[in-house]
Parts: structure tokens; C-alpha cells; sequence
């Protein structure tokens, strides 16, 4: 069982502040002092500088942490080693060889229930989210209601394609991730504790409002992994439902299944990626494993969720012939045709900087091979301007939704059917 006080991982987020050079500081330190136009909130400023003071002192985040603690509310999902219902063998391994009778623990052990890494968290620490800690027995999320990241974004950029096209989704993310990926183009804030950034507390009300401040039919939850702030998440979208709000969720899919059924419940959409159809990608490159995204992605299709999916074709590690033609195979067998999945370009980013970006002539292989598989919605990702950017009518072939970037430029649908053929286009379009 992982536990965030794994060394290698601590030396990976703090290892990665201290590379920066004194420009790339300032430029990130400034990204995150924005102001939410028209909000009323202020986003959180980053405490890198601070942090690498205190912890030089022999103190890291503890005055920060005490302040976060306070309003910290116990989270959801988790269970204590010592409560009277649970079995030993709910946090053992039958290897372990215990008979299943309780132990009394010293110390209040909790396993948290929200994620598959179910993490054994001793008191004081967290787990490999850093988002969830220990508190005299009680698992508390110290990311309720401490948005670091809020932008106003084209659905397309989540990427959405076949859902709502063209609408703006008020998007937000707090810090942490249960995932460690080499790749992640969000590490600022996916490996980041609460700690680093300075910020007020945000009620859920405040995010619905600001919402409607900008007109925006969407409210996305992104950029870090939300399932780290689910009762945060699960929250706004119940408010956001009485205003005719959606909900949409960009996801590694990592998540346990009673978690993510609370959040099928309330969301209208699910994008998920699939960072690649190999146990020991994920292991090696995520710190992760695949079975609980498959597992996940099957539950989302079964529940009615609009589904996408997102590989990011990273070169020389999950771009071979036969992992994409068994990407392609599983989602024919298990979630159908009418899923689109996005082949998306890798750009050099946190930890692995030395691999070129992916070539085009990769992302088109996987296209086609999708294609071939019987996959009606396959696109080409990150490339600007790719004829694979848009949405194709799998009757007659013909563009029916014209992407340029993140926009539409063009629509040709009626009532969610091709206007050439009328052939019907699966997706959420109204």
C-alpha cells in the first residue's frame, strides 16, 4: 500500500520546484496570481518560495497546514482499523495470514476508499493524493473548497467533442492527484499539496454563481485529478443542477466504484484517459494501475454517462502497433462503436523532457486503426488544423462538425442527425 510520505515521491514535486530557473519561477508564480474576471474570487498564489523557506527551517507547511486543517470537513469514503464492523481482512492481504477477528490498533489507522491505490494512512499523514490526511482518526479533505486553478474554456479544450460543442464550461481544480504520470502537463498543481498555494475558501455557492456570472452552461472539473475533491465536486454540480448547470468530469479514471456512482450520478458527461492499453505503462510511467480505469470506464457506459476518451500517444512508450490495436479492440468489445476516443499529441513536459513529440504520421496509424476496428469517432488531438480534428458522419462521411483549435467553425446537424444523409450522430448536442 502507497502512503504520501513515500520518499522518492516528495523528492519528485519538491525536486521539480527547485529545478526551476528564477524566470520560469516568475512566470508561474504570475500564471497562478491571476484574478477571476467578474467572479469576485481570487485564484491562489503559489507558496513554492515560502515553502522551500520553512522547510529549510525544519518546519515544512506546518503553519500553512494548521490554517488549511480548521475548515478542513471530513471527507467520504474511507474506514478506520478500529471501528467495530471492520474486518482485518478489509485492510490485509489474505497472505498476511490473519484469521479476520479485529485487532485493536495502537494508533487509528484509516484506509482510504476513494481511489484504487486505498491508501493506509497512519495519523498525521496522507495518501498518495496528498489531498486526504489522518486527523486524530478522521480522514479529512483539505482540498474542499481551495480552488487553485479557475478558467473559462471551450468544452473542446477538455477535450469534449460530442458534447454541447461550442459551449463555454466554467472550469476549476484544486491541488492533488493520485497519479504520479512523468508526463503530466499540469504537475504544478497534480503534485502539489494545499500548502503551496495561498487562497481563500470558496463555498460551493460561490462556484455556481460565478458560473452564471460568465454565462457559462457548463462547469467542468479539470486539470488536476477531481476525484481528490469529490464531496468538494459532488456538491457544486447538486447546486449547479438547480440552475440548469452541467457537469462534466476530465478524468484518469482511478477512481473506486462507490465514488464514482456518487459522481454519475450528478454529472453529465465523463472524459477519461486511457493513458495507455498496458499494465506496465502504467506502472512504470503513472505509478498506477490499468484495471481500475477499465474498470471504470465500463461502469461510466453502463450508467448512461456521456463517455470520451483520451490516449496520449507518447512516442516510443505506448505508441507500439499492438497497443493501439488493442486500445481500439477493447473499447469495441466492451463499450461500443458510438464512444469517440481522442489519439492526442505528447509535447515534452515535467519529467520527461528527453522524448520528442509525437509524430504526426503516429497519430493518423491510430486513427486509421480505429477505424478499421469499427470505432465511428476517432480524432486526431493536439495538432491544429488536422482533418482529424473533426467530427465525421459515419453514413456518408461528410464533415459534420468543423473544428479549428478548440472552436467550431462549422455545424452541420439537425436534432443530432447528419443534415447530408441523415444519419444520426451519437453524442449530446442540446
Amino acid at each position: 500500500m502507497r502512503s504520501e510520505n513515500n520518499p522518492r515521491r516528495d523528492s519528485v514535486c519538491l525536486g521539480s520546484a527547485k529545478m526551476l530557473s528564477k524566470r520560469e519561477f516568475f512566470e508561474k508564480a504570475s500564471r497562478y496570481s491571476m484574478m477571476l474576471a467578474g467572479a469576485g474570487m481570487a485564484l491562489a498564489s503559489p507558496l513554492w518560495l515560502e515553502n522551500w523557506v520553512t522547510e529549510a527551517r525544519g518546519g515544512l507547511f506546518s503553519s500553512a497546514t494548521d490554517d488549511i486543517l480548521r475548515n478542513a470537513p471530513p471527507a467520504r469514503y474511507w474506514i478506520s482499523a478500529n471501528a467495530k464492523e471492520v474486518r482485518c481482512l478489509t485492510c490485509h492481504q489474505p497472505s498476511d495470514k490473519i484469521q479476520g477477528t479485529q485487532h485493536a490498533h495502537e494508533k487509528p489507522i484509516i484506509k482510504c476508499l476513494l481511489c484504487a491505490q486505498k491508501c493506509l494512512i497512519n495519523e498525521g499523514e496522507r495518501g498518495a493524493c496528498r489531498a486526504r490526511m489522518n486527523v486524530g482518526g478522521t480522514l479529512r479533505s483539505l482540498v474542499y473548497g481551495r480552488p487553485v486553478a479557475v478558467h473559462l474554456d471551450p468544452i473542446e479544450k477538455k477535450p469534449l467533442y460530442h458534447f454541447l460543442p461550442g459551449s463555454s464550461a466554467f472550469s476549476l481544480a484544486t491541488s492533488g492527484c493520485p497519479l504520479s504520470c512523468k508526463f503530466c502537463q499540469n504537475w504544478e498543481i497534480s503534485q502539489a499539496r494545499p500548502e503551496d498555494f495561498k487562497g481563500k475558501f470558496v463555498p460551493p455557492k460561490s462556484i455556481v454563481q460565478a458560473a452564471s456570472g460568465r454565462n457559462a452552461p457548463v462547469i467542468a472539473f479539470t486539470y488536476n485529478e477531481p476525484t481528490v475533491f469529490t464531496e468538494y465536486l459532488t456538491d457544486i454540480a447538486r447546486l449547479g443542477h438547480k440552475q440548469n448547470r452541467r457537469h462534466v468530469l476530465i478524468s484518469c479514471g482511478f477512481m473506486n466504484k462507490a465514488p464514482l456512482d456518487e459522481m454519475c450520478d450528478v454529472l453529465n458527461a465523463i472524459k477519461i484517459d486511457l493513458k495507455g492499453f498496458s499494465k506496465d505503462f502504467y506502472r512504470q510511467v503513472c505509478a498506477a494501475e490499468l484495471d481500475p480505469v477499465l474498470r471504470s470506464m465500463k461502469q461510466v457506459a453502463k450508467r448512461g454517462v456521456h463517455l470520451e476518451i483520451v490516449n496520449l500517444v507518447v512516442p516510443t512508450l505506448n505508441d507500439s502497433e499492438k497497443m493501439l490495436t488493442d486500445l481500439a479492440e477493447w473499447v469495441m468489445g466492451e463499450l461500443g462503436p458510438d464512444v469517440p476516443v481522442h489519439f492526442t499529441r505528447f509535447h515534452p513536459d515535467y519529467q520527461m523532457l528527453n522524448l520528442p513529440p509525437t509524430p504526426i504520421a503516429t497519430l493518423e496509424r491510430a486513427y486509421e486503426i480505429a477505424k478499421a476496428k469499427g470505432i465511428r469517432y476517432p480524432f486526431v488531438g493536439n495538432v491544429p488544423g488536422h482533418p482529424g480534428n473533426h467530427t465525421h458522419c459515419p453514413a456518408c462521411g461528410k464533415g459534420v462538425i468543423v473544428r479549428t483549435g478548440f472552436f467550431v467553425t462549422e455545424t452541420h446537424l439537425k436534432s443530432g442527425r447528419c443534415e447530408y444523409c441523415d444519419g444520426p450522430i451519437a453524442g449530446v448536442w442540446e
